[in-house]
């Protein structure tokens, strides 16, 4: 069978409206989204009109047990869109064992680019940009 392929997509970070084109492409095309918090997506989901797709919860307590299912579903065949709650998947939030069991187990993997805390933050302080170092964001 076709492999298929996992994809991060980022979410928009607090405007519903600030989702790129090609995210919605692809989310509308995915067979199955893996969410970071499935009350949280599918209200965002709902908004840009995307529905009957199946979604997955893929958070920090379930990712290294629901990575290789993930994975085995891509080699199977389906597209997997990745989402967090807000931002890039893997910044901050789920993302990262998922990506490593991708690399490890020669599933096609890709990134969107698109909306980062991170980077609005930096390019909003008005610190030169240069160069600069994320420690992780601050606890609340």
């Amino acid at each position: 069978m076709e492999t298929g392929r996992v994809i991060l997509v980022p979410t928009p970070i607090g405007n519903l409206a600030d989702i790129t084109l090609r995210a919605l492409e692809v989310l509308k095309a995915a067979d199955r989204i893996a969410c970071e918090d499935t009350r949280h997506s599918a209200p965002l989901l709902a908004h840009h009109g995307i529905s009957g797709k199946p979604l997955v919860a893929l958070h920090e307590h379930n990712e290294a047990r629901r990575a290789p299912e993930l994975v085995a579903a891509a080699k199977a065949g389906e597209t997997i869109a990745v989402i967090s709650d807000a931002g890039m998947p893997g910044i901050s939030d789920p993302g990262y064992r998922l990506v490593q069991a991708c690399l490890e187990n020669e599933v096609p993997l890709e990134v969107l680019p698109g909306p980062s805390a991170v980077i609005t933050a930096l390019i909003g302080s008005g610190f030169p940009c240069h160069a600069f170092r994320f420690g992780g964001f601050l606890s609340v």
